[in-house]
């Protein structure tokens, strides 16, 4: 009778012990302490960006040339499953859910709505972001330096200081500026905040109109321009995917448009000090690589680009009649065309 009374005990210590050695093989945010790059077979990604425009294909290719410059291709050791939700959130879900049950290995998020759609679908699989402003407030990480979940990568908060002493250099007798954007993005809530913040340092009062279609661009354009003396484009994906649009009315109303970053002067706003979402994306496969190679996604920091580059559309100042001083050319990006 002791003798099987021991027994029992033993098997129950060996239980114990069985549920503790699982319980240490996960981090904090449920990820595998395992290796990524272990697995047999090739390492399943999933890409999902919010909407197509040119920003968001830049940092995707940036991450995916990251990736292959450290010899993960895809067709070869990765495989990749790129999704778009077409500017749809409930179809972001649904991308991020399917990703879930396919089981892939690693998941990059392009945008902020994407960047929850995943964040909300799991917390184990490594979720890696880019063109996220602000990942903390968007409630996707606990910190910048240790983000504590199972989301980390790149910012593309915008230097907001800098696009505005551009704003003074090229329009001076500017004393409104027109903010347009998505109501339903977190990311572009964020961005008017930050502008209502720094305009008066520059003298400036602010205009924003929020929308929650493309449908309701051209009403809220033609209200907006007839309230300031320039524009201002966030880094919002619903209104930056209409730049075409917003970029013929503000010429034919010869109305100045700062934007936050290139895509935006390429597609006819006249100028800014913005990031290079190439390099946002690069930076971003690179993180992807350590977290392949075992690193916890909680413990890795969610970083920005340091370094903003000016870029000023030539054709749009001509169409504008503004002349560019010298000392902002040299050093710019000069593009052309655009609407």
């Amino acid at each position: 009778m002791v003798a099987k009374k021991s027994l029992s005990i033993l098997i129950m210590i060996l239980l114990i012990i069985s549920v503790l050695l699982s319980g240490c093989s996960k981090n904090v945010s449920g990820q595998s302490n395992k290796s990524i790059s272990d697995k047999k077979g090739k390492i399943k990604i999933g890409i999902m960006q919010i909407i197509e425009h040119e920003a968001l294909d830049a940092a995707r290719k940036g991450f995916i040339d990251a990736l292959a410059s450290k010899n993960f291709k895809d067709g070869e050791n990765i495989e990749i499953d790129y999704q778009n939700a077409q500017g749809d959130a409930p179809t972001a879900q649904t991308i991020a859910q399917n990703f879930v049950s396919g089981k892939k290995d690693i998941i990059l998020a392009i945008a902020t709505p994407t960047a929850q759609a995943a964040y909300n679908a799991t917390k184990d699989i490594p979720i890696l972001i880019t063109a996220v402003t602000d990942p903390v407030k968007s409630g996707l990480a606990k910190s910048w330096d240790k983000p504590g979940t199972n989301v980390t990568g790149t910012s593309d908060a915008a230097p907001v200081q800098k696009q505005f002493e551009l704003l003074k250099k090229l329009v001076p007798n500017s004393k409104k500026v027109g903010v347009l954007y998505n109501t339903s993005e977190t990311n572009s809530e964020l961005q008017v905040n930050d502008v209502k913040a720094i305009s008066p340092k520059f003298g400036l009062e602010v205009v924003p109109v929020g929308i929650t279609s493309t449908n309701d661009i051209p009403q809220a354009l033609d209200s907006l321009l007839s309230k300031v003396d320039v524009l201002y484009i966030p880094t919002d994906n619903m209104i930056v995917s209409a730049m075409p649009i917003i970029s013929a009315g503000c010429i034919e109303k010869k109305m100045p448009i700062i934007g936050a970053e290139e895509g935006t002067v390429n597609k006819g706003a006249l100028a800014t000090e913005g990031i290079d979402y190439y390099k946002l994306g690069f930076q971003t496969g690179l993180v992807a690589v350590d977290v392949i190679n075992g690193e916890k996604p909680s413990d890795i920091p969610i970083t920005t680009l340091k370094d903003a580059q000016l870029i000023i559309n030539e054709d749009t100042a001509s169409k504008l009649g503004i002349n560019i001083p010298d000392d902002l050319k040299e050093g710019a990006k000069i593009v052309k065309g655009g609407e």
